[in-house]
């Protein structure tokens, strides 16, 4: 028994880091993972400002933040890897994936992703910008916010860049360690620093 419940701790371990696991898992671990993510997201839901669609994952060491009018939403069977980040307003739409690592912040103005769209592990998504005038220090620059929003069928590449009042348009590609500062067009790949298209999925 103590070894079953070893081997079973070890899969909540795999799970959390690949979370897309998950949603191919035998009818014979089924049932133990669906009533232990039960339990980790009604606990989150008592905590903090979250809703949930139905069959998602959430590692239960993913640090998911909401407050009232700063919400996180999550479609329908989205997945949440252990160590991202995530603070309100965001909206996922169905069948998204944030890994490991990953950060999301949505500002003032919130962070808004379509369905399917994938984020790979260490991107970071942040919607909001501090000012850099020269009359005073950066701790003392005012914050600002815009907002992003990335389409659907999206993939945002391991260690990639979003930053405030970019959008991403549906099927986009951003490579991995491209940091992005300007709108991307639907099907563009785009990659470097700053990011600049260099294809076009439909091209593939």
């Amino acid at each position: 028994m103590r070894d079953l419940e070893a081997l079973r701790d070890q899969h909540k371990r795999r799970l959390s880091w690949m979370p897309w696991l998950y949603f191919a898992l035998k009818p014979r671990h089924r049932a133990w993972a669906e009533a232990w993510q039960a339990d980790v997201q009604a606990r989150l839901l008592a905590q903090e400002t979250v809703r949930l669609g139905t069959g998602c994952f959430i590692a239960p060491k993913a640090a998911i933040f909401g407050e009232p009018g700063r919400a996180v939403v999550l479609g329908d069977r989205c997945a949440i890897a252990a160590q991202a980040f995530l603070h309100g307003p965001i909206t996922l739409g169905n069948d998204v994936s944030v890994n490991a690592g990953a950060r999301l912040d949505g500002g003032r103005k919130g962070l808004v992703v379509g369905d399917g769209t994938r984020i790979a592990s260490g991107a970071a998504i942040y919607a909001f910008d501090h000012g850099l005038q020269p009359d005073r220090d950066i701790k003392d620059q005012p914050v600002r916010s815009r907002g992003i929003r990335i389409g659907r069928d999206a993939w945002i590449g391991a260690n990639a860049g979003i930053t405030d009042g970019v959008q991403i348009g549906d099927h986009a590609v951003v490579a991995m360690g491209a940091v992005v500062t300007r709108d991307v067009p639907e099907w563009a790949i785009v990659a470097g620093v700053p990011a600049t298209v260099v294809g076009d999925r439909r091209d593939r």
